[in-house]
């Protein structure tokens, strides 16, 4: 496993995959450390989560520095990243206990009820963009459960899956508990005897390949995949604000996360002065130096990336999209592209079609509210989706509507650990967070007595 600092292009880590025997005995050893894991109450175990947490507050800033150097995020977005891993860290052992408590069901017994069982170890192949905050959203809940976590991360970001490991281990957790399995191929694990369930977050294409393997082992998934988020702004809606959060919610991370709004919908009576706000904020997202507190936007985190990225937006102008804004990388060191806006987009253009991964957004201007709803829900992704109007009551109403895991009304699309997390459509299936999280892989256990 090589780490590429993307502003520099230079190596800052490399990392030796695990052997056979590595992970094998890294299986046992999880194996061991759940049967001791699963004989404490949930209480016992958020304690555990909450010496997490503190740990994670204490070195914010180391943490948030092995983000930066691997994957370019500013570095105030990875201290903020990092935060709100503590206080995921926190909202579990708050709240996962109680929703874990037998539930009683009245029947003709004396007393029934229904428990929620851990269902064992628990494989999670994990993505490069939010390197600690993908770990942390899934080993919460999992953990707290009663599970034990392998987890397999992607191969550009060791250096954070080590902190992560040892995060982990440092605040208590029995040895192996949480253990990486630094290797490519992972159909074997999932087919492993001793592992019962198998959650990935990525592509839609490596999400068909492991639910594959998955279904042919009788083993659960839980795939988070791609999306590609529409922004609708209903001719109410307050403008500037909307072009001001449309920007930021296509930036951050520098456009690299699922839930990134991506299409931009705007009725036909404020296209032409919602257009003009929202290049003006997307052209203040200068990228710059990620180390840099100052930096809001860093590079991507790979050529490859990068190289996708600038594919989709020439083959959109190809196909008649105007662009107003960026569309070529620039003329420096590192792997950075810049704030990139495309007009007259509509469906069959690549970046319409496609998830773009990166600061590019596309504008689609629609007559009325029913065109609206038809282009954002013209695309085979279903993660999330944003509603801005000055009527919250239509907001909601519209927000039944969108095809989506999660729809926000004159708000920018985030997880949180109260709500669950999720798709629809090619974006998966399956929950993080919130109570359908929790409880996502334990099993439910019918208890009756005469």
């Amino acid at each position: 496993m090589i780490a590429v600092n993307p502003a520099t292009e230079q190596v800052v880590r490399e990392v030796a995959n695990h052997s056979p025997q590595d992970v094998a005995r890294r299986i046992e050893t999880a194996t061991f450390a759940w049967r001791e894991w699963v004989r404490l109450t949930p209480a016992e175990r958020g304690e555990k989560l909450r010496r997490a947490a503190h740990l994670l507050r204490s070195a914010k800033f180391r943490y948030a520095r092995t983000i930066t150097e691997e994957m370019g995020k500013p570095i105030a977005e990875a201290e903020a990243e990092i935060e709100k891993c503590a206080a995921a860290c926190d909202h579990f052992a708050e709240h996962g206990p109680a929703l874990l408590e037998p539930e009683a069901v009245a029947t003709d017994a004396s007393r029934s009820c229904v428990r929620r069982d851990p269902i064992g170890i628990v494989l999670a192949i994990l993505p490069w963009n939010y390197p600690f905050w993908q770990a942390v959203r899934f080993a919460g809940g999992a953990l707290l459960a009663g599970n034990a976590a392998l987890v397999k991360p992607a191969p550009n970001v060791p250096g954070c899956a080590l902190e992560v490991e040892d995060l982990f281990r440092r605040a208590g957790f029995p040895e192996g508990l949480l253990s990486l399995l630094l290797i490519q191929d992972v159909a074997a694990v999932i087919r492993h005897p001793t592992v019962r369930a198998v959650t990935l977050t990525g592509s839609a294409r490596a999400g068909a390949a492991v639910a594959a393997v998955a279904g042919s082992a009788l083993k659960k998934t839980v795939l988070e995949l791609g999306g590609s988020d529409p922004f609708v702004v209903l001719a109410d809606a307050d403008v500037a604000s909307a072009a001001e959060a449309a920007a930021a919610a296509r930036c951050q991370n520098a456009g690299q996360s699922c839930i990134a709004a991506k299409r931009i919908v705007v009725e036909v009576p404020v296209a032409e002065r919602f257009q003009e706000a929202f290049v003006a904020a997307m052209a203040t997202r200068v990228p710059g130096d990620p180390m840099d507190r100052a930096c809001r936007m860093g590079p991507l985190a790979r050529l490859d990336l990068l190289e996708d990225l600038h594919r989709q937006v020439r083959s959109s102008i190809d196909a008649g999209a105007r662009l107003l804004l960026g569309g070529e990388r620039l003329a420096r060191r590192g792997w950075f592209y810049p704030p990139t806006v495309l007009a007259g987009t509509r469906p069959g253009m690549a970046a319409f079609d496609e998830e773009t991964f990166g600061p590019v957004a596309v504008l689609s201007v629609a007559r009325d509210e029913e065109e609206a709803m038809a282009l954002a829900n013209a695309t085979r992704y279903g993660l999330g989706a944003s509603v801005w109007t000055a009527d919250p009551e239509r907001g909601e109403a519209l927000a039944a509507r969108l095809e989506a895991g999660s729809v926000f009304v004159n708000g920018i699309v985030k997880s949180d650990p109260r709500l669950p997390f999720g798709g629809v459509k090619d974006s998966g299936w399956g929950r993080e967070l919130g109570a359908a999280g929790l409880l996502e892989f334990t099993s439910a256990r019918a208890i009756w007595v005469k």
